[in-house]
């Protein structure tokens, strides 16, 4: 049941005032002078290319790979990245209009000061306080990943997009009605005209400009990233979280490296962009939920899921598919046990029965480490932030 400090938002996001709507339209007419400045060092300028049209001329963004990423990133040719686009991608990922009761967001269970996933909540909630199956995975660096959900069972971030919104636990909402919200508002027929040459207003167009948006969420400016930069490496670590790094990359010891290598996600950049999924040791025979099983029906995948990244993985607990471990300390101690076998384990769980035998100062050195990870710039960056924070009648998500 909406209360009636919804019903006025609900109200006022459907009929902005006249200033917000002019201020709108001012944005957006100088937004190819400031956008790229806002995207930061991520995205530059790219105006070699063209759209078709005379009439339409967005200003498109060359996404830059950091330099101490090697890998490509490939952007759909029929999604290229525009500062009009990422500017409505932005807006539509934080508007609660696109759930049934207009109280959920994309943003509510994928929150920029927590990583973007939903940090302190085992399960987030959707509609009604209904909670989601699975914990919520932080979304950052996905422009160089190929699968998403926990199970993969999306090849595309366009792709991914189109469940949350009619997902009954999560927005239990239909495109239609997304889409009639959508075109009601004031401000957002001049969005799409600068993003796309019209005012038209499609369930396409509104999950192209969310996924563009959701390319630009790039960390790369972590204490690890500016260590890395540092020559030699990691010049700039303390003793403990240079011990941590060690037993990180050490496979007697921590070997963590194998599946969280490169930009610390699951993703495996040297076999044609191959997403990795594991089976982590964590349930055992009868307790396992299938997860990529699900997707394939190829029994060796049972009880495997996708190998979430490690960027900010300080602020974005619980852990796990399901959340089972709130702090990080648990999240080692789970490894230092070795985990559980099972017929699908992942080849390199090699302690299974043995554990690690990690002492109290390696714990405090791997969690060291993994606290290096977490980038204060992403997580505050003006440009990923939520547009609507400011209204006067703004609901916070539940």
């Amino acid at each position: 049941m909406k209360t009636k400090n919804q019903d006025v938002y609900t109200q006022r996001l459907t009929q902005q005032p006249k200033q917000f709507v002019q201020n709108m339209k001012k944005k957006l007419s100088i937004i190819g002078i400031v956008g790229a400045i806002l995207l930061g060092h991520a995205c530059q300028r790219d105006n070699s290319e063209t759209t078709g049209r005379d009439d339409h001329n967005p200003t498109f963004i060359r996404l830059e790979t950091p330099p101490h990423f090697s890998n490509p990133m490939p952007i759909p040719v029929d999604n290229p990245t525009t500062e009009e686009g990422v500017e409505l991608g932005r807006f539509l990922f934080y508007d609660k209009r696109l759930s049934r009761d207009n109280t959920i967001s994309c943003a509510c269970c994928h929150k920029q000061e927590g990583g973007f996933a939903d940090p302190g909540r085992q399960f987030s909630l959707g509609v009604d306080g209904q909670e989601s199956l699975l914990n919520s995975m932080a979304i950052v660096n996905m422009i160089w990943q190929s699968h998403f959900f926990w199970n993969g069972r999306s090849h595309s971030l366009e792709h991914q997009a189109f469940f949350p919104v009619v997902d009954p636990l999560e927005m239990d909402n239909t495109w239609e009605d997304v889409v009639q919200k959508i075109s009601a508002v004031d401000f957002y027929p001049a969005m799409f005209k600068a993003a796309y040459g019209d005012e038209n207003v499609t369930q396409d167009r509104i999950i192209k400009a969310i996924s563009q948006f959701q390319r630009t969420l790039i960390s790369s400016n972590s204490k690890y990233d500016k260590a890395k930069l540092q020559n030699p490496p990691q010049a700039t670590f303390t003793p403990l979280e240079e011990h941590g790094f060690f037993l990180f990359e050490l496979s007697e010891k921590g070997d963590c490296f194998h599946c969280h290598g490169a930009t610390f996600s699951g993703q495996t950049f040297a076999a044609f962009g191959a997403v990795q999924f594991s089976n982590n040791g964590i349930d055992g025979p009868g307790e396992m939920n299938p997860g990529r099983y699900e997707v394939t029906g190829d029994p060796s995948d049972f009880g495997k899921f996708k190998i979430p990244t490690l960027r900010n993985i300080g602020l974005t607990g619980p852990y796990m598919h399901d959340g089972r471990f709130a702090t990080l300390r648990e999240v080692i101690d789970h490894y230092n046990s070795g985990g559980k076998m099972s017929a699908t384990i992942d080849v390199n769980m090699k302690h299974v029965g043995m554990g690690l035998n990690l002492t109290e100062y390696d714990k405090q050195a791997l969690e060291a480490f993994l606290e290096t990870l977490t980038d204060a710039d992403f997580v505050t960056n003006p440009a990923f932030s939520d547009p609507f924070v400011n209204d006067p009648n703004f609901i916070p998500c539940p």
